[in-house]
This record gives structure tokens, C-alpha cells and sequence, in this order.
């Protein structure tokens, strides 16, 4: 089940940076447990003004996922997120590889 939860994430996008949320590195965790899935993640920053579109958006994407009954996401901002939680390909996507992160 964790690799569709994967493919639900990579469908929601930061309406600011044209990258889905599971490239960015904003989520830390995924827990799942008898269709109960628990999601550990951060915004790009405390301020981020569409922190509840985003989550909103990661509810309903992650409970389309067959045998998902619940979906609870846990906010944290410890370990602050930076760029060197983004996968190389939203690295690439936004033209930062070879910049040191």
C-alpha cells in the first residue's frame, strides 16, 4: 500500500512550485496500519500561505487509495525542510542541480 500512498502524494503539487509534494521532500514519514495512514510532513515554510490547500488536497488524494478508511497529517517543523530534501528530479524540474544542495 505504501507505494500507492507514493503515487496519490506525487499528485499533489505545491500550488507555488510546479513540483507534487513527494519530490519537494515535504513528507517524512508514512505510517499505514489496517487502512489508517499517518502522515508525517512540513511546508517549505512556517509562513507558507497555502499550507491548508496543500494538506486539504493530500487528505483526498491519499484517501482514494483502495483500503484507505482514514487519513490523519501531522504538521511538524522539526527538521526544518530545506532544498536538500528534494529528490533529484525536482531538482531538475527547477534547474537547481549543480548548485551545491
Amino acid at each position: 500500500m505504501k507505494d500507492q500512498i507514493i503515487a496519490a502524494l506525487k499528485n499533489v503539487q505545491d500550488p507555488e512550485i510546479p513540483v507534487d509534494i513527494w519530490e519537494l521532500g515535504l513528507v517524512y514519514d508514512i505510517v499505514e496500519n489496517k487502512g489508517k495512514v499517518k502522515l508525517t510532513m512540513t511546508m517549505t515554510s512556517p509562513t507558507c500561505p497555502m499550507a491548508e490547500e496543500i494538506m486539504e488536497n493530500t487528505r483526498t488524494e491519499v484517501a482514494k487509495v483502495p483500503g484507505v478508511s482514514d487519513v490523519e497529517i501531522e504538521l511538524v517543523w522539526t527538521p526544518a525542510w530545506d532544498l536538500s530534501r528534494m529528490s533529484e528530479e525536482a531538482k531538475l524540474e527547477l534547474d537547481l542541480v549543480g548548485m551545491g544542495w
